[in-house]
């Protein structure tokens, strides 16, 4: 075995496959999700100080939100990286090309806000901020294309058989960045994140990413549980659907042009969404027999 470690994969016959662990070899990836923390703090603590708003058109709070957002995306996406089957020099291509594009958008977000210039919308700005914002809009797109590439590879059979389960899961909330990344988009064409009276896309934006957290963990807990395989997909299934459904209903909402947090049919759907996705991890979570895994 020369050292390495293996395990049996008994949902899929396959025999014996390299034991791979979330974070495994993602140490640069972690520390730039962990940079986002640190200047979202430094903006925050700015912000409690002074107030968010910076003449004429900057907004510190908008870069914390921001900043903390893109930190937690790049620590998720560090966690499941190990799962995607690529091999050595397509994650290095992936990994490097991500942290470039990820320092560039702290930059552009956090300086930018700093001076008092919208860094996505610039108005009467200086040939600097428009390059600034030129470029941002660049980086967008990039990142954008490099996560779809990655998100194809969850989708072969080389990386289903790495942990079938966690896999799965990770397909639907592959889906569901992809439609965070359309809202994205949607946003830039809008020239803002307001639709209607009061729709507001950033929440599609936002609820999107999450999917990265909270499917994954769904798979996991199956697989601390005494479950049958079929038992274990189900409940992957109908988290999985149930969140992409959810984001459906939500982006029908405030392509209406209305809130999704009013008292209304689609926002009480898609609210009931989410909660029946959140029911598998409940009652698993409810259970005592768990099964002692590494990561």
């Amino acid at each position: 075995m020369t050292g390495r470690v293996f395990k049996l994969n008994n949902q899929t016959g396959s025999g014996l496959h390299p034991a791979v662990k979330f974070f495994e070899g993602e140490k640069s990836l972690v520390l730039t999700g962990l940079l986002g923390f640190l200047l979202a703090g430094i903006c925050g603590v700015w912000g409690m100080l002074n107030g968010g708003a910076v003449a004429p058109d900057g907004d510190v709070l908008k870069a914390f939100s921001f900043n903390a957002a893109l930190g937690i995306f790049l620590l998720s996406t560090a966690a499941v990286l190990p799962f995607s089957g690529m091999g050595k020099k397509s994650k290095g291509f992936f990994r490097w090309s991500y942290i470039v594009l990820a320092f560039y958008s702290y930059f552009a977000e956090t300086v930018q806000n700093f001076r008092g210039v919208n860094p996505r919308f610039v108005q009467n700005g200086t040939a600097f901020d428009v390059a600034v914002g030129s470029i941002f809009t660049l980086v967008a797109l990039l990142l954008v294309l490099f996560y779809g590439f990655l998100a194809i590879q969850y989708f072969r059979k080389k990386a289903y058989l790495i942990r079938p389960e966690l896999v799965f899961s990770i397909r639907y909330a592959m889906i569901a960045i992809m439609v965070s990344f359309a809202a994205g988009l949607w946003i830039s064409f809008n020239q803002g994140r307001l639709v209607g009276l009061h729709g507001n896309i950033i929440w599609l934006h936002g609820l999107g990413f999450h999917a990265l957290q909270a499917l994954p963990f769904v798979a996991w807990l199956t697989e601390r549980q005494s479950l049958t395989s079929p038992v274990r997909r189900t409940s992957i299934h109908i988290t999985g659907a149930t969140y992409l459904l959810g984001l459906a209903l939500t982006g029908w909402q405030t392509y209406l042009g209305n809130s999704i947090f009013e008292w209304s049919l689609l926002p009480v759907l898609a609210a009931g969404c989410f909660l029946a996705a959140l029911v598998p991890a409940i009652l698993m979570l409810r259970q005592k027999n768990f099964i002692d895994k590494s990561l």
